[in-house]
This record gives C-alpha cells, structure tokens and sequence, in this order.
C-alpha cells in the first residue's frame, strides 16, 4: 500500500504527465494518442490529492462522482475499489475519463488551481476504468427491487445510456431504441477511434447492459415506431436522439463534389471503419488540400481524421482567433502538433468549383474582433477589402449540428431551433410522461453535460412513474 505523504509535500509535487504516442508516428496511424498512467503514476499523482472535505471538485462534476473517495482508494492501490465507487454514479468512467472537458468541470474546480496545478481527476479516472478492463474487473452494482414499470430510452449515446443505467439500478424493466446498427451514438459515429477506441465503449455498454437494460438497434424512432406509439407501450419515456443534422454555413457552392458536412465525414470514417479500407469496403475520398470549418472539437477530429487518412495538407479556418475556439485546449495542441494549420480570423464566403463541379477553392475574407457578442466572445467584422481564394480540393464544414426532426410528439413543445423544451431539473417535457436531455434539449454540447441532464431525468422518473 503506498504511504501517505503530509499536506507540504502534496504541493510541492508537480502533476503526473501522460505518456502520448509520438506526432510524427501517430498520423499514420489510429491508435490512441494518450497511453493512460502506470500503476506508480496513478498512485504519485493521486498522493497529490488533499482529499478536500468541501469536495469542491465534486461541485463541478455532473455525473457526480465522489473524486475524492475514489482517489484514496487508488492511493490505498485498491483500484477495483475505486472503480466501484465511480460506478455509483457513472457507468462510462473509460469514456469520460477520455473526452470530458475536466479543466471547466472537475480539475476547474480544484483547490490546486491557485497554484496552476490541479489534480488529473480525468486522468486517473481513466486509469480506474482501464485497470477494471485490462483485468476483468466486473460491474458491481446495488440494484434495487424490480419495480413493474417499463422505461424506453430514444438513442444509445451518452444520456441514453446513462439514464437507463440509473433506472435499472432503481429496478425499472429499461429498453433502449437505436437508430443505427452499433450502440453508442456520438461516441461510436463522431469521436475518432485515436480519442476514444470502440473497445472501450463496447466494455461499458456490456456493464450497463449486465444490469439487464436491453438495446434494440436499428429501430429509428419517428420511422420505425412514433413516439407517440412508444409512449402508449412504456410507462414512461426518455427522449436522448442528440442534434445529428448537420449544419452548413449557407454560402454559394455547398453543393459542390467533396463538401462533406463534419457528421458525414466522421460516420464514415468511425462507424462505417473507412479508415480500415480495404478490409472495410467504405471507403471516403479524401483530398490533398483539405479546409475544414470551425474550431470545436468536432473541428480538430474532422483535421485530424483526414490527416491520418492521406491528406497532403489540412487547414482549420475560423473567423475568431484561439483565444475564443470551444475546442478543448489539449486538442488543439494535439492538431498542431501533428501539422494541421490553422487560419485564424478567417471566414469562407464562397466555395469555388471547375466545370465538373469539383472543389477547386474556397474564397475567404479576413476578419477582426470587435465588441463582446451575446456569448461574450468577442465578435468577428469583416476587413473590407481582405477576399483572397484559399486553394483546396475538399471543404469539410464542422459548425455545429441542429436537432433531428424525426421525432414527433403532440404536446411536447419545441423551441424555433427545434430542440425539445424541458424543465431544467427534471427534465420534464411538456408532455406528461416524456422525459428529454442531452443535445436535443440543450443543442450541441459536451458528453458529461448529457450525463448530467439523464441523471437529473433518471432521478425524475423514479420519483413520479
């Protein structure tokens, strides 16, 4: 068992770096970047921990996880243990573990940061969450008694999963509807394979699905079954089909030959195994000069996939500068790393084609910022005068994505964007009955906070169906 360290030493230590594979190596390849702790980083950096009892890590988690109780077990190297007590509250810690913003949730909320060296909470979540698959470790979880209620959940991503986790624990009969042929959802068909590896969502679908949740894949709701049809077979309904309808910016020559919106691209490349071509017969086109739009973290997967595609070169154009891109810092230093090239203060107002309707270019303006928008960025104004063509054969447009409008219901009101109005602490729709969270409630957003809104449903259900 490691020894505990006094309160002086845990401050002066500096935090545990995470081994990553070498940038000139791993864009020609789709192993995962990070290569996660050793038993002996994971314990150092958890000894740094003071085991604060305000837990003010804890606030800003909102799968809430008991961080600090987790963190000495792993100091007391009972690394089963601290797996369970993540599972107490989250049933996808290798997940969040991966692709969670911790710098704004749970390492922003640290103590440490008025030192500039706040606990790798992520880190060493992901390194409980390996060590239990690396060595078998099964899902221990209290479940309640069986209750006669039926649950369905619409969508298998991130909410879906983790409100029917939360249900079957408090003894409901769950069964989650997919669209598609793998469970999953936007970890599965949007986040590359080199940030979260399908192995690992498939561990954990399999602990939730231990619980006794059943997974009905391709079932499209609103085309297979209405969800009027659902909520007349369950109790109670959960709705979590995400925002997967692309978005483009709506300039002359979208129409044109290789002008992939980002969900396209990354779908074929990630659940349709493009990048596995020719043993996976899918393969996506991928050009020379490519540009993709944007700056969030969908942005960095898109350049990054296409590098490692064969891309010559990648471009990320965006009309704000670093200071304001949503993407994670860490994907941004990753994408640099492996040269992808930034242009910032850059906005396309035209893409340019030849005779055949390919993409030859894309015409650009130049951009400066000026006064706080409502968003509190500072708002980009075009430079009169600045157009220039940026060559390219290949625009990849990674704005963002809008509600998906197959799902139907009378009496659950809607917002102008399409996105389903809830209360925001049960999650309530405005129908009695349908429960709604994750992108589809809130529109595009990070995987934790959809964790965050199924727990708050889950806890909703339970007390009123």
């Amino acid at each position: 068992m490691a020894e505990q360290i006094p309160p002086r030493e845990r401050y002066r230590r500096e935090p545990v770096a995470m081994k990553e594979q070498d940038p000139g190596e791993r864009i020609h390849n789709f192993n995962e970047v990070p290569l996660g702790y050793s038993k002996e980083d994971a314990v150092y950096e958890a000894q740094r921990c003071l085991g604060c009892k305000t837990a003010p890590c804890v606030t800003g988690c909102p799968a809430e996880i008991k961080i600090p109780e987790f963190i000495e077990l792993i100091v007391k190297e009972d690394f089963a243990g601290a797996y369970f007590k993540i599972l107490e509250t989250n049933s996808l810690p290798a997940v969040c573990g991966r692709v969670c913003p911790q710098e704004t949730q749970c390492q922003g909320n640290c103590v440490f940061n008025k030192t500039g060296k706040p606990i790798n909470i992520g880190k060493l979540e992901r390194f409980v969450a390996d060590y239990a698959r690396n060595n078998n470790v099964r899902p221990q979880v209290a479940v309640a008694e069986k209750k006669n209620k039926r649950i369905a959940v619409v969508g298998s991503g991130p909410a879906g999963l983790t409100c029917a986790f939360d249900l079957a624990k408090n003894g409901y009969d769950v069964t989650v509807f997919e669209g598609l042929h793998r469970p999953g959802g936007v970890l599965v068909y949007g986040i590359p394979e080199f940030r979260l590896p399908k192995s690992i969502i498939d561990y954990e679908i399999e602990g939730i699905r231990s619980l006794g949740v059943k997974i009905v894949t391709d079932f499209v709701v609103g085309a297979t079954r209405t969800l009027d049809e659902l909520a007349s077979e369950f109790d109670g309904v959960f709705v979590a089909n995400g925002a997967g309808s692309p978005q483009f910016l709506g300039i002359p020559g979208e129409n044109l030959n290789d002008v992939y919106s980002a969900n396209e691209f990354l779908t074929r490349s990630n659940l349709m195994k493009a990048y596995l071509f020719p043993e996976y017969d899918t393969p996506i086109k991928t050009g020379n000069r490519i540009a993709v739009i944007g700056a969030g973290n969908v942005t960095m997967d898109a350049a990054r996939t296409a590098l490692r595609l064969g891309a010559g070169e990648v471009h990320v154009v965006y009309r704000r500068t670093r200071v304001e891109s949503p993407a994670r810092a860490e994907e941004i230093e990753h994408a640099e790393e492996e040269g992808v090239i930034f242009d910032w203060l850059t906005l396309p107002v035209r893409v340019l084609g030849d005779e055949k309707g390919n993409v030859t270019g894309m015409e650009c303006i130049r951009m400066e910022l000026g006064e706080p928008d409502a968003s509190g960025r500072r708002k980009p104004v075009p430079v009169e005068g600045s157009n220039f063509v940026m060559e390219c054969d290949q625009v990849i447009d990674a704005i963002g994505t809008q509600a998906n409008p197959l799902v139907r219901a009378e009496g659950m009101k809607k917002n102008d964007r399409g996105y389903i109005i809830v209360d925001e602490e049960s999650k309530a729709t405005t129908r009695r009955g349908i429960f709604a969270g994750g992108d589809i409630a809130r529109g595009s957003a990070t995987v934790i906070l959809a964790i965050g809104d199924a727990k708050k449903a889950a806890k909703a259900i339970s007390a009123t169906i």
